[in-house]
């Protein structure tokens, strides 16, 4: 019998709000995306979710609805604990969406949603590292097919783990974490220093043009031809393999799958990762070096496998 539900799909970000009807083999019907609030307060973000599900719902008959938000979230109950990126603080998410819209909640963290999409509908990896670089780095680990996320929901923070301690700070408060060297965050923070170092280049240029320099801006820079750009966008690459390679070294996996925004720039940041991966894999000769592959879904596997998530525990 075909499985006909429709559950929508919220994907919250640092930076926007990406929702879907989606069906159970994975096949989104309607999306839209919205910029997460400035603000980023829990009140902030439900007012855009409860809108956008509005909107889902007045054109979809959907039974459930899956949220992937960045940050920890306590599981099952799906209180976001806190997030490095967004200023919300204890917001019982699952709650609140389920009081004003009468239909059953899942809550989970934006990377372990993802990682659940590419493990289902991807490449059928059973063991697999999900690494997904967007505002910062979220991680997902799939292990003997299922998502590891610790107990209570407290594991995985693979973006948090520590590249150099005297690195710069991170948007947790720590210094030198993976996220630090190797996001859209970093990418902004690497742009501007380049920028100031040439205040006469196209990434400055780019920049004045656009109010600031962004990670945006880096990559318009690239597309030009830049070479300042591309080598900004090498080291960030570098750094996303060194990040790859110390996850590949403690997990025996079948891949290491990159995803998030920006990793539709292809193999401008994939090439660095790789030779990095290559280059600090531990015994390659005896382990093998696991594979880094583009994801499947791209920046739209946080949505899709929140929706995913939803169907198989409504």
């Amino acid at each position: 019998m075909t499985d006909t539900r429709l559950a929508i799909g919220l994907d919250i970000g640092g930076t926007k709000i990406a929702g879907a009807v989606v069906d159970a083999r994975g096949t989104v019907v309607a999306e839209h995306v919205e910029p997460t609030p400035e603000e980023s307060s829990g009140e902030a973000v439900t007012e855009v979710l409860l809108s956008m599900i509005e909107r889902f719902r007045s054109d979809h008959s959907v039974s459930t609805i899956g949220v992937g938000a960045a940050g920890i979230v306590s599981w099952p109950v799906g209180v976001m604990l806190w997030a490095p990126n967004n200023a919300y603080r204890d917001w019982p998410v699952r709650e609140q969406l389920e009081k004003a819209t009468s239909l059953p909640v899942i809550v989970d963290n934006d990377a372990n949603v993802a990682a659940l999409a590419e493990a289902r509908l991807g490449e059928p990896y059973r063991n697999m590292v999900l690494v997904t670089v967007g505002t910062g780095i979220g991680g997902g680990l799939v292990l003997d097919g299922r998502i590891y996320r610790g107990p209570t929901g407290l594991g995985a923070e693979l973006g948090h783990i520590i590249l150099n301690p005297d690195g710069p700070r991170c948007g947790c408060g720590n210094h030198g974490c993976f996220e630090a060297y190797a996001s859209g965050t970093a990418l902004t923070r690497m742009g501007r220093d380049a920028a100031a170092d040439d205040p006469d280049g196209l990434i400055a240029r780019l920049g004045a043009e656009d109010g600031e320099v962004t990670g945006h801006t880096v990559v318009k820079a690239v597309q030009q031809g830049d070479e300042i750009a591309k080598a900004v966008f090498a080291r960030l690459g570098r750094w996303l393999g060194v990040g790859i390679a110390s996850l590949a070294n403690i997990f025996e996996v079948d891949a290491v799958v990159v995803g998030g925004g920006l990793v539709e720039t292809g193999e401008l940041l994939l090439a660095p990762a790789r030779a990095a991966a290559r280059e600090f894999a531990y015994a390659p000769t005896a382990r093998g070096i696991a594979p880094v592959v583009p994801a499947t879904f791209g920046g739209d596997a946080g949505k899709i496998g929140a929706a995913l998530l939803a169907l198989e525990h409504v």
